[in-house]
């Protein structure tokens, strides 16, 4: 085993040191023998409450409680954790903030920030109903691969990216995608272990997806089923509902074997650059 990969489930609630709390908790029973990759949901800061409030705990880039609690973790702990995704100020635009995804590594050191590309803006038939992500969020623009880490190339997505194969292509070859998300119930029953089993084929790489995974505080239901991928899309573990952690051995002669035999990213004829 070269390292380890983990997709933690919660049922976020609006109070971020409530949902801080959880996190530690089950970081605590997490035995950690070699490089491991701790991967947290979407919205694991506050989770709940209406899109609005979020204004409300958003931080700057680079300095607030959350931020600070989550690094602190890491290197507690030992683990490079994808801290799912934050609220965070914008100078320019105060009646929104960005939907920060930091990865911090086994020192707490920011080694990435990758803001939320593709907004949920969609009619779902659900309690819900109407989505509007973008009145509130403000999307980011930039591809995020993170170089050098124990896990080999580590992409970065959330949630609503999934969708979007083109962005994956941008990627180019990596060696892990990381996708915390909040799938809803009805989309995730429909579409989230295909999406995911797409991904990790045509990258050839492992997809760790921790999705928040219950009924929360403002009756949304988020479909859970956190879970792990290979390269050869087979599911290696999966938590169905409630809070978690499962995890799988990562192991990067497997992914080696797969590219030798199958070499997808060298015969494509349609590749993109990294941007």
């Amino acid at each position: 085993m070269d390292a380890r990969l983990a997709a933690m489930q919660l049922v976020s609630v609006p109070d971020p040191e409530e949902n801080l709390a959880q996190i530690e908790a089950i970081l605590k029973t997490m035995k950690v023998d070699v490089p491991t990759l701790v991967v947290l949901p979407e919205c694991v800061a506050s989770f709940g409450a209406s899109d609005a409030s979020l204004l409300e705990i958003a931080e700057p880039v680079g300095n607030g409680k959350i931020q600070n609690a989550l690094s602190k973790m890491a290197k507690t702990y030992g683990v490079w954790i994808v801290a799912g995704t934050m609220p965070t100020l914008i100078p320019d635009d105060p009646k929104r903030y960005s939907a920060n995804c930091f990865v911090f590594d086994d020192q707490g050191v920011v080694r990435a920030d990758y803001q939320k590309i593709h907004m949920f803006d969609v009619q779902v038939g659900d309690n819900t109903g109407s989505y509007l992500e973008s009145r509130y969020t403000r999307p980011g623009e930039k591809v995020t691969v993170v170089e050098n880490t124990p896990f080999g190339r580590l992409g970065v997505a959330v949630c609503y990216d999934l969708r979007f194969p083109g962005l994956f292509q941008a990627m180019g070859e990596i060696d892990v995608l990381a996708l915390p998300a909040a799938f809803t119930q009805k989309t995730g029953r429909a579409h989230w272990h295909p999406l995911l089993q797409a991904r990790s084929i045509e990258k050839q790489c492992y997809v760790v997806a921790a999705n928040q995974g219950g009924e929360h505080l403002n009756g949304r239901r988020t479909y859970g089923h956190s879970c792990i991928y290979s390269g050869w899309g087979e599911l290696l573990t999966e938590i169905r509902e409630g809070a978690g952690c499962v995890s799988a051995p990562m192991d990067f002669k497997h992914l080696e074997e797969l590219r030798q035999n199958m070499p997808i990213t060298k015969q494509n004829r349609f590749r993109s650059e990294l941007v």
